[in-house]
This record gives structure tokens, sequence and C-alpha cells, in this order.
């Protein structure tokens, strides 16, 4: 089935470029990014930067703009039946020479997991200027690291968002 990511969230002031590979069918249905409620994106997010945790997903944008992240996935659309990433084909890359033209305060490019980064570098040619950070993908297919372990990696955000 071919589906389509959704556009960005982000803002002029976005230091930070957080990238997925491309929503999940839960994700998906809701409309929303990291919708599945076993996914620690939020839940990392909200503890990172001393949120009080919310389900409200405009609260959850609200929380990623005001501490100058953007969030978009590499692709744009591809083939995928169910949600691994491991089942994307046909990709097609979202414009990132556009987006960083219009988002000229992104300095780090940061990817939630190693899927995102290696479709992104497949794709995507971008300068030097931004610094690359890879961390642990906050799905649930990816168990094997526990929320303690993805929230030090991810913790190194909030240096480099400030």
């Amino acid at each position: 089935m071919i589906i389509h990511s959704f556009p960005p969230i982000s803002n002029v002031n976005a230091k930070v470029l957080i990238l997925g590979t491309m929503p999940g069918i839960t994700s998906l249905q809701l409309n929303q990014y990291y919708g599945h409620g076993r996914n620690a994106f939020w839940r990392l997010l909200f503890t990172i930067f001393n949120e009080p945790f919310s389900f409200d997903y405009e609260i959850r944008k609200k929380i990623a703009l005001q501490n100058n992240i953007a969030i978009w996935d590499v692709l744009h659309a591809c083939f995928r039946e169910g949600s691994l990433d491991s089942a994307i084909k046909e990709e097609i890359p979202n414009s990132f020479e556009t987006f960083l033209s219009q988002h000229p305060n992104i300095e780090y490019i940061v990817f939630n997991g190693q899927k995102a980064a290696k479709l992104f570098h497949k794709h995507v040619k971008v300068s030097n200027y931004y610094q690359f950070f890879t961390m642990p993908s906050t799905s649930p297919a990816n168990a094997g690291i526990t929320f303690e372990k993805k929230l030090e990696e991810w913790s190194k955000i909030k240096s480099i968002t400030m």
C-alpha cells in the first residue's frame, strides 16, 4: 500500500530537526507523529524537558516547538505493508532542500533510529553545515533497548536545543 507522511511540525526558530522514517499505521490513523501508545518519543521529549506528560497532541507539538525542535520524516511516500521500517519499499524522500532553506536556524539533524539515518543518507544531499546524530528508535518494535537507555541517549538533544 502506498502511504504518505505528514507535513512537518516546525517554525522558523527550530535548531534541531528530528526525523523518523514514515508514520506507522496507528500514527496514520490518528494523523499524529508518534501516535502509537507504546512509542516512547513523546514520553522521552516531555521527560527531557521536565514537562508534565500530556496525551494532547496540540500540547505535544507546542513542547517540541518551544524547545526549538522540528519534527518530520525522511520519506514523503513509500510502499509499505504494516508499520515496520524493514517493510519500506519504493521510497520517495521529502524535499529537504526547500525545507532547510525555509528553516535557516537548523543546525542539527537527529535521526529517530538507524533506518531513518540510512534512508536520509541514501536519498538526501545536504551541506556539511549540519551535525548529524542517530538515536535509538523510539518505536515499540525496538523493545531490546529500555526506556532508561533511550532516555540516556535522547537526553543529548537538550543541550543542542538551547
